[in-house]
């Protein structure tokens, strides 16, 4: 995974691009000591794709829920969770129920889901005459 950064010096009027590499298990070094900008960003980061950012101040997520596990911008994370939350008026909190989809969107009965929209389907074989053969003959 690339991390790039986008600094511009308003003062200077002019711009630096800093590039590194991260993985799961190496963290990279906070730069909010020297930008504070960078503390929404990097938090941003760490919550939609998973880098470690070392001595951030505040390293929490901002965008998903606290107890949610998994980072939902990464290409493993599945596609449809095993839970749903939403606010219960009755109890008067949020609760986590298991997912109810309303249709069966991943049941395909055709060999592409192309197949279902008619200006991909292939055209059906017309009929191929031989030679000296004419249509009313076959």
């Amino acid at each position: 995974m690339q991390i790039i950064y986008n600094l511009l010096s308003l003062q200077y009027n002019s711009r630096i691009r800093v590039k590194t590499y991260a993985d799961e298990l190496t963290p990279i070094d906070s730069i909010v000591s020297v930008h504070k900008a960078a503390n929404w960003y990097e938090r941003e980061v760490w919550d939609m794709y998973g880098v470690f950012f070392a001595n951030h101040p505040d390293l929490r997520r901002i965008l998903t829920d606290y107890g949610f596990e998994g980072h939902p911008f990464r290409k493993d994370f599945p596609l449809s969770g095993y839970v749903e939350v939403r606010y219960d008026d009755e109890v008067k909190r949020v609760v986590a129920e298991p997912v109810q989809l309303s249709q069966e969107f991943r049941k395909f009965d055709l060999s592409s889901p192309w197949e279902a929209f008619p200006a991909y389907r292939e055209a059906p074989e017309s009929p191929k005459l031989e030679a000296g053969e004419t249509k009313e003959t076959k």
